[in-house]
C-alpha cells in the first residue's frame, strides 16, 4: 500500500510545497465563502498555495491553477453528554491534528468536545487519503503535511507591527475563586488602599482590593501596587476601573503577564455590587453607574430590556465583532443595504470570482463580493431547529448563557485587506465609523477603473460661497464631496435652563468632592443645525486677489447638485480643552423625510463682482534662496517620521525616502500608494536623486518666479493629485504654477475654478484621463442625472431634486471614537431592523434621536 500510495503521489510531488517563513497558510476560512473546517463540506487547503477553498469553491481553483493537491479539514462539534466532569478541558480527538485551529467562540468550550480529520485529497478523481499516515506517505510530503497542520494562523503572520494579535480567554476566568469578605465597591471616589493615587486603578477580581498600577499594557504610570500584591497573593485578574461598560472591560492576568477576556466578567463583579448594564467607560477614570439613574445612552441605542424579535434570512445576516471592529460591521451592513452595492458585487459574483487574480485574499472586489453574499445570501443566518428552540427555553430556565444567536460572519479576511498600510484601522483600536466610510468610498473609487462605480450614489457638487469683506467682491467654486457634516450648535437647545443648573450642579459637587448630579442631555432642533450649516465661516489666512493682500474673507457653501444617497454626519465630536477626544451629549429630532431644495446653489448672482483671478506672489527667504542658488545638491526635506513607519513595513529605506520626498510629505498613507505602484520598477530602492532647481529650468529664471510652461510637472505628482479626483490638465496647471510643490498646487486648485477656455485647451489631455472626482462646471440648476457622456471633464453626478427618505443610521455609545461601540439600524421591507455584531433583530424602538451617522435615500418625483 506504502508504495501505492508513493507512486500515486509522484506526477504531484513538484506541486507539493512546505511551508516556509513568510507564507500564510489559510486554514480557517474559505478565499470566496465563509466556509470552514466547521461548514458541512469541511475546508480544503492548498498545498502549493494554501489558500483555502470551500467545497464549492475548490473545484473553480484547480481548473485555474492546474493544482490537484488539497488538504482537507474537517471539524465536528458535539455536546458533551450530560455529567461530563466540569471545568474541565474538553476533550479532542486527534488533537494534534488542528494545533493553531482557534476554538469556535460561539460555543461555550467547556460543554462542547471537537472531533478532527484531515485528509490529502487529489483532483479531479477525488482520490482521498487519510492523515497522519507517516508510514505509507513520502517524507516530503509527510513533512509538508505536518507543516500545515502546525502552521500559526494567517492573520497573526500578517503585518506583525499593526495587527494586534486577538485577546485570549484567561485560563483563570472559569475556575477564579472570590473571597466572600463583603468587599462593596463604590461607584466613584476610588483610590489606591496603599497610596491614595486616584489614577490608574486595578481592582483586583479575587479579593476586590482596589490598587495603582505602573507597567501595564496601557502604559499608565503608577507605584506597582497591584502587581506586588499578586506576588503577596497570587490572586491573578485584575480589571482596570474606568473602563467597564455593558460590553466588557480592559482585564489583565498577572499570571500570564499579558490582557485577557474574562466571559465571567459580570458574575465576577457583581460579586462586588459592579453591575455592568450601569457602567459607561470614560477618559479620566471616573464611570458613570449609579449617579446616572435616567435609562443610559448605551441602554437606549442597544434598546435593552426590550424583548426583541430575531430575524433571519437574506439581508439579516450580523457580522461577528473581532473586538473593537463594529465601527467596520456597521458601515458595510449599511453599505451592503445599497442596491447599487448590491449588483455591482454580489450581481457580478460569478464573473468577479472567476477572474480573480492568484490570490484572491489579495483582491478588494473578491473580497467585497464575499462580504457582501455573505450578508446577502441568508446562509449564515438561518432560524433554530425545534430542537434548538426546547433547548434554549430549558438553559434559560438554567439562566445559562444561551448561543442559539445566528452565526453571523466573520470579517477578518476582509478587514486585513481593506486596512493593509493604515495605521489606525490595521489595529485592534476602536475607530472612526466617519473615517471608515471615507475610508471604504476611495477604495471602491481606486478599484472601480472601468467597471461600475457604486460610491457614485455618494458624490456630490459643493459650491462654495467666498466674498471679501472688504472689497465685497465674491468667487464661486466647486468641489465634491460625499457627505454632509452638520455642526451641533449648543447654544440652541430647548432645555437651555437645565443645562446651566445641571453645569451650576456639577461644579459645586466637584469642589465639595461630592457624586455629581444626574446629567442633562441637550435637546437641539434639526432646523437649528441646518441653520448652522448655512451660516458663513471665516476663511483663516484669506488672502485677497482684490486687495493684494490678507484680508478677512467669509465662505458659504451650498449643493451644486443633490446625491442619490446623502450620508449625514452629526458633528458630535469634538476636543476638550486638554485636547482630549470628547463627545457631545445630545439628542437631536431627525426627520424620516428631509427636502434640502433650498440649499441648492445659485451661482453668481446679479450685482456680484467676481474677485480677480490672480495667484497668491510666492514669497521665498532669503536664505533659502541663497541655499538653492550655491548650493544646488543639498538634500531634500523629508518626514523621517513617515520614512520609518514605511520601512517598519519592510520596505527598502531608499525607497521609502522617495515615497515621502515625490508625494510631498503628505503623509505615510500617500506615500504607502506610492511604493505599490512603483515597486516594480528597476529603481525602486536605488538613493533618492534630486535635481537642483537651476538644473530644472535650462532658462534658470529668478527663483521667484513660476517655472516655465513647458516645464513638465513630475508625473508622481500629477497622479497624487489626479488620485484626490482633480482633472489631470488642472493638476498640471497648479503644479506649474507653484513650482511643483503639491500643497501649494492644492491651494491654487482650490482658489481656481476652472474656466471654460480651460477645459477645452485641456481637452486632449481630458479625453485620455478619466476624472471621476474632480470639480465640474456642470450646469447647478439642472436635475436630470449626469453622466461622463454628458460632462467627460467633471465628475459622474446622479443630480436630482433635494428630497429624501431616511432609510439607516449609525449609533455610536461611548465618550469619544477611541472608546465604546457602534451599532446600526436599517430600515427594510417597511420595518426597522436593529445590527448589533452578529445579533439581528426587529427594532422596537429605533433611537433616531441619538444616531451619529444618517443614510437617506431620493425620493422618487412626485
Amino acid at each position: 500500500m506504502a508504495a501505492d500510495l508513493g507512486e500515486l503521489l509522484v506526477p504531484y510531488m513538484p506541486t507539493i510545497r512546505v511551508p516556509r517563513t513568510g507564507d500564510r497558510v489559510f486554514k480557517s476560512e474559505c478565499a470566496f465563502s465563509y466556509d470552514s473546517p466547521e461548514s458541512d463540506g469541511g475546508l480544503y487547503v492548498c498545498m502549493n498555495t494554501f489558500l483555502g477553498f470551500g467545497r464549492e469553491h475548490v473545484e473553480r481553483h484547480y481548473r485555474k491553477t492546474g493544482q490537484s493537491v488539497y488538504m482537507h479539514l474537517k471539524r465536528n462539534v458535539k455536546e458533551k453528554s450530560t455529567g461530563a466532569a466540569g471545568g474541565a478541558v474538553p476533550r479532542r480527538k486527534n488533537g494534534k491534528v488542528f494545533l493553531d485551529l482557534e476554538l469556535n467562540r460561539d460555543l461555550n468550550g467547556d460543554d462542547y468536545e471537537y472531533e478532527d480529520e484531515a485528509k490529502l485529497v487529489i483532483f479531479p478523481d477525488h482520490f482521498e487519503i487519510p492523515l497522519p499516515n507517516i508510514e505509507e506517505l513520502p517524507a516530503l510530503v509527510t513533512i509538508a503535511c505536518d507543516a500545515v497542520l502546525n502552521a500559526s494562523s494567517a492573520y497573526r503572520k500578517q503585518e506583525p507591527d499593526s495587527w494586534e494579535e486577538e485577546i485570549q480567554v484567561s485560563k483563570h476566568a472559569r475556575s477564579l475563586r472570590q473571597t466572600d469578605n463583603g468587599v462593596r465597591i463604590p461607584p466613584s471616589g476610588w483610590k489606591c488602599s496603599k497610596c491614595e493615587m486616584r489614577e490608574n486603578l486595578w481592582l483586583n477580581l479575587t479579593d476586590g482590593a482596589v490598587l495603582c498600577g505602573k507597567w501595564f499594557f496601557d502604559g499608565s504610570g503608577g507605584n506597582g501596587h497591584a502587581i506586588q500584591h499578586y506576588r503577596e497573593t497570587n490572586f491573578p485578574l485584575a480589571v482596570k476601573l474606568g473602563t467597564i461598560t455593558p460590553d466588557g472591560a480592559d482585564v489583565y492576568s498577572f499570571d500570564e503577564e499579558e490582557a485577557v477576556l474574562d466571559p465571567h466578567l459580570a458574575d465576577h463583579l457583581a460579586h462586588f455590587g459592579i453591575d455592568m448594564l450601569q457602567m459607561q467607560k470614560t477618559e479620566n477614570g471616573h464611570t458613570d453607574n449609579e449617579v446616572r439613574p435616567r435609562v443610559s445612552e448605551w441602554e437606549v441605542i442597544q434598546e435593552s430590556g426590550l424583548k426583541l424579535k430575531a430575524v433571519y434570512g437574506s439581508g439579516y445576516t450580523g457580522i461577528k465583532n473581532l473586538g473593537n471592529s463594529c465601527y467596520l460591521g456597521t458601515t458595510m451592513q449599511v453599505l451592503f443595504s445599497i442596491p447599487e452595492f448590491q449588483r455591482a458585487y454580489v450581481g457580478n459574483l460569478q464573473r468577479i470570482f472567476d477572474y480573480s487574480p492568484l490570490d484572491p485574499t489579495q483582491d478588494f472586489a473578491t473580497q467585497m463580493a464575499k462580504l457582501g453574499h455573505g450578508l446577502l445570501s441568508g446562509q449564515h443566518s438561518k432560524p433554530p431547529v425545534k430542537s434548538e428552540l426546547i433547548e434554549q427555553v430549558m438553559k434559560e430556565e438554567r439562566q445559562v448563557l444561551v448561543w442559539h444567536q445566528q452565526k453571523g460572519i466573520s470579517p477578518r479576511m476582509f478587514k486585513t485587506l481593506v486596512s493593509k498600510g493604515h495605521p489606525e484601522f490595521s489595529s485592534n483600536r476602536q475607530q472612526d465609523a466617519h473615517e471608515f466610510l471615507l475610508h471604504m468610498i476611495n477604495l471602491v473609487e481606486r478599484n472601480s477603473a472601468g467597471s461600475e462605480n457604486p460610491s457614485d450614489v455618494f458624490r456630490f457638487l459643493v459650491e462654495e460661497r467666498i466674498q471679501c469683506c472688504q472689497s465685497r467682491k465674491v468667487r464661486y467654486t466647486q468641489r465634491v464631496d460625499y457627505l454632509m457634516q452638520l455642526p451641533v450648535p449648543i447654544e440652541a437647545a430647548t432645555n437651555r435652563e437645565e443645562l446651566i443648573a445641571y453645569e451650576a450642579k456639577r461644579r459645586e459637587a466637584e469642589e465639595q468632592r461630592r457624586a455629581p448630579p444626574e446629567p442633562v442631555r441637550a435637546r437641539i432642533p434639526f432646523t437649528a443645525c441646518l441653520q448652522a450649516f448655512t451660516e458663513p465661516d471665516n476663511v483663516a489666512d484669506f488672502w485677497s486677489s482684490a486687495l493684494q493682500a490678507k484680508s478677512a474673507g467669509v465662505k458659504t457653501s451650498r449643493f451644486a447638485s443633490f446625491p442619490e444617497y446623502l450620508v449625514l454626519q452629526i458633528k458630535k465630536f469634538t476636543f476638550g480643552v486638554d485636547w482630549v477626544p470628547k463627545k457631545l451629549d445630545v439628542s437631536i429630532d431627525v426627520p424620516d423625510f428631509l427636502d434640502l431644495s433650498r440649499l441648492r446653489a445659485t451661482g453668481l448672482q446679479a450685482g456680484e463682482e467676481e474677485l480677480p483671478d490672480l495667484t497668491p506672489p510666492i514669497v521665498i527667504p532669503e536664505d533659502t534662496r541663497d541655499s538653492s542658488m550655491n548650493n544646488s545638491m543639498d538634500s531634500p526635506e523629508i518626514d523621517e517620521s513617515s520614512v520609518m513607519q514605511l520601512a517598519e513595513m519592510g520596505f527598502p529605506l531608499e525607497a521609502c525616502r522617495k515615497a515621502v520626498y515625490y508625494t510631498g510629505n503628505m503623509g505615510p498613507e500617500m506615500a504607502f500608494n506610492w511604493i505599490i505602484a512603483h515597486m516594480e520598477e528597476p529603481d525602486f530602492a536605488e538613493p533618492l536623486a534630486v535635481p537642483s532647481l537651476v538644473e530644472a529650468s535650462p532658462s534658470s529664471p529668478s527663483l521667484g518666479q513660476s517655472p516655465p510652461l513647458d516645464n513638465q510637472p513630475p508625473e508622481e505628482s500629477v497622479s497624487i493629485l489626479t488620485s484626490m479626483g482633480f482633472p489631470r490638465h488642472q493638476s498640471i496647471q497648479a503644479l506649474k504654477s507653484t513650482n511643483n510643490n503639491l500643497e501649494r498646487a492644492l491651494d491654487w486648485i482650490f482658489t481656481h475654478p476652472e474656466s471654460e477656455e480651460g477645459s477645452e485647451g485641456a481637452s486632449d489631455m481630458a479625453d485620455t484621463e478619466p476624472n471621476d472626482n474632480a470639480f465640474s462646471s456642470a450646469n447647478a440648476h439642472s436635475d436630470s442625472t449626469l453622466s461622463p457622456d454628458q460632462d467627460p471633464v467633471g465628475p459622474r453626478i446622479k443630480d436630482g431634486p433635494g428630497r429624501y427618505e431616511l432609510f439607516a443610521f449609525i449609533s455610536h455609545m461611548g465618550t469619544s471614537t477611541m472608546s465604546g461601540r457602534y451599532v446600526c439600524h436599517i430600515k427594510k421591507e417597511g420595518r426597522w431592523v436593529i445590527y448589533n455584531d452578529h445579533k439581528v433583530c426587529l427594532s422596537e424602538r429605533p433611537p433616531k434621536d441619538l444616531g451619529y451617522i444618517y443614510f437617506y435615500h431620493r425620493l422618487s418625483r412626485s
